[in-house]
């Protein structure tokens, strides 16, 4: 133990006694044998007063190549000195920064992009599509909003009453839903040939025997107030006109023969020379004779302004439709959505489609004759026309039987508990024809259901009043379902779509699954099931693309609504 403590002392001693150049070579020597020891601030040769020298950079402590190198020291790349390699580096770096830059602009674009769906060959892609029973994705209703109304900033273009090229009148023909095509065609045609409009007529009816006027379905005053700044509208024919009688009798004051969807240009070749030579003139027959795609955009978002905005129901037919729709909502005690079906499967429709329905031998021979008597030139014998209905089938060209209907609600996941608003004429058959469906969906009720009787019999002084109530309460509902196309569930899916509510499902059944699923006994429903989910994910409103003639009053998109 003496020699231990002994050494030790020693070995103290002779540390304490060396020189400070000797202890600098030793701590040097220590520190080049172990990297733990390293010191971060350096030391060494060309200190001064102890300061330590900062690391070597990163490219002398690791071997790296001379490009990497080059880059690292940002060396100058027309520098004789820099390598070839060194170039090509930064060539590659600047390729991907412009691709990085370039997907990230197209990225934020997708990102930002409306909810659009978009035709790949005959099928309808829509991206998120959500399996909910009563919803659309949300985005669909976010994305768009109407653009088709006045701006309080707008400047009118309108000239004065002594400037207008003269006065134009029609007659709207056919249903409401034909009428009111025929109302807001009527107002862009006078502002295609800058005329006064005199306001249209509601013609009576063939089928429905309605003398309904302008004025006992429309508020009349918000009509030609609203589009004041657009069209010259006055109530009625001038009191110099003396010929008012004649007016849609005689030959010279009538212009026939205008082609359905005629472009825009005709009216100023052909009709426009006459009503200034006129002074005053009739249009007949008018209904469709405004096309779409060759009509002037600004025209066609008047078109739209007159539909969503300037035709509003009288305030009595809102308030009831208000009421019904509430009623329906609490039929159960608690608030629950509803659906609309518009039920197109009366008698005429049957009669006019040529197509062959389920029934008994004597109600086949009464509908043959009824056929016969409505339509002679078409239905001849009747023989060449049984060949063709299975090919109707296929394609959808047959209105749905109620009991088809409620086959295809079912399989979509809709329950028996589901509340269904019937809007429909009478329809061909009666109980029988609507018993399948009631069984399937036993809350089904109509307006004559919901309203009492004292409720009702206001509006039966005039049938175009009950058909605005069926409008309004399709148009306020949950779920809208259509059975076979025609105006009224065109007009009912554009305003669903406009007035921003894409979220809301509009659905267009494929009518051709039925006749593959009838026509093969050996389907089990689970098949049909997947069938009808798959092909109905993209048939509910969502919002896609104006392709030509396609008009507008389904879908406004293009034409009257922007992005939101």
């Amino acid at each position: 133990m003496a020699e231990l403590r002994h050494g030790t002392v020693a070995a103290a001693a002779a540390r304490a006694s060396g020189s400070p150049a000797k202890r600098d070579a030793e701590a040097a020597s220590a520190s080049a044998s172990s990297p733990f020891l390293s010191s971060p601030r350096g030391g060494g040769d060309g200190g001064k007063d102890g300061a330590l020298r900062p690391p070597p950079p990163l490219h002398q402590r690791y071997p790296l190549p001379a490009a990497v190198r080059a880059l690292l020291t940002l060396e100058d790349p027309r520098s004789p000195s820099a390598p070839p390699s060194y170039r090509i580096l930064l060539a590659v770096l600047a390729c991907v920064a412009l691709g990085a830059l370039v997907s990230a602009t197209s990225v934020w674009s997708r990102l930002n992009a409306p909810y659009l769906c978009r035709k790949d060959g005959i099928r309808l892609q829509c991206p998120g599509v959500s399996n909910s029973l009563w919803e659309n994705p949300h985005a669909a209703a976010t994305s768009w909003k109407p653009c088709a109304e006045r701006r309080s900033d707008e400047i009118s273009d309108l000239v004065s009453e002594n400037e207008t090229s003269g006065y134009i009148f029609i007659h709207a023909e056919g249903g409401l839903n034909q009428q009111r095509i025929a109302i807001c065609n009527a107002v862009a045609i006078a502002k295609i040939m800058n005329a006064t409009l005199i306001l249209p007529v509601l013609k009576q009816d063939q089928i429905w025997k309605d003398q309904t006027k302008f004025e006992d379905i429309f508020d009349v005053d918000h009509f030609i107030n609203y589009l004041k700044d657009d069209v010259r509208i006055v109530r009625d024919i001038p009191d110099w006109f003396t010929e008012k009688d004649e007016l849609f009798t005689s030959i010279r004051r009538t212009v026939k023969n205008i082609p359905k969807y005629a472009p825009a240009q005709f009216y100023v070749d052909n009709v426009l020379p006459r009503i200034k030579e006129k002074k005053i003139m009739s249009i007949k027959p008018f209904v469709d004779r405004l096309g779409y795609d060759n009509v002037p955009m600004k025209i066609n978002r008047l078109r739209c302004r007159v539909n969503y905005h300037a035709l509003k129901f009288l305030p009595g037919i809102e308030e009831m439709a208000d009421k019904l729709a509430t009623r329906m909502r609490n039929r159960t005690g608690n608030v629950n959505p509803y659906m609309a079906l518009h039920l197109r499967f009366e008698k005429g429709m049957v009669g006019l489609s040529f197509c062959d329905f389920a029934g008994t031998r004597e109600e086949k021979a009464m509908m043959a004759e009824y056929r016969q008597k409505q339509w002679p030139r078409r239905f001849k014998n009747g023989s060449h026309l049984w060949s063709l209905v299975l090919e109707k089938r296929k394609e959808g060209r047959c209105p749905l039987e109620p009991g088809e209907i409620g086959f295809i609600l079912r399989a979509m996941g809709y329950t028996k508990e589901t509340q269904i608003y019937v809007a429909s004429g009478q329809v061909y058959g009666g109980n029988n024809r609507m018993a399948p469906l009631r069984n399937m969906f036993p809350n089904l009720v109509t307006k004559e259901d919901l309203a009492s009787k004292e409720e009702i019999e206001h509006f039966k002084k005039h049938v175009t009043s009950l058909a605005a109530l069926d409008f309004l309460v399709c148009l306020k509902s949950d779920v809208f379902v259509m059975t076979h196309g025609g105006n009224f569930a065109k007009l009912i899916i554009g305003f669903r779509r406009y007035m921003g509510r894409h979220r809301l499902k509009s659905i267009k059944p494929d009518k051709g699954l039925m006749s593959k699923f009838f026509g093969d006994p050996y389907m089990p429903w689970a098949t049909f099931v997947e069938d009808v989910m798959i092909t109905h994910q993209t048939r509910t409103g969502l919002p896609e693309a104006t392709f030509p003639h396609y008009d507008l009053w389904e879908n406004p998109l293009s034409h009257c609504m922007c992005r939101a």
